[in-house]
């Protein structure tokens, strides 16, 4: 919420949609239980979602160049420097 200037009363936006994000999607996930350390919490790595699209991209493999994409896009980044930071993780 701080890269983009957003407080906890405000409108976020699904990255995907434009709906209402109730979740944060990590591009890379975390998996069941997450890992000891916050290395996965960096904002490449971490996407606005609706409950909709969470569900449907989320930990899918097969999505991971569409939300690459999407959220470099979002955060004004290259999609190279994105996936150069999250193959780094």
């Amino acid at each position: 919420m701080n890269f983009f200037g957003y407080g906890e009363q405000d409108f976020i936006p699904c990255e995907c949609c434009g709906a209402r994000a109730v979740d944060i999607n990590h591009v890379i996930a975390r998996g069941m239980g997450g890992v000891k350390d916050n290395r996965l919490d960096v904002i490449e790595n971490l996407m606005a979602t609706c409950r909709e699209h969470h569900v449907k991209y989320g930990d899918s493999p097969k999505w991971l160049e569409y939300l690459v994409k999407t959220h470099a896009e979002k955060i004004n980044m290259t999609f190279e420097k994105v996936m150069k930071v999250i193959n780094n993780l």
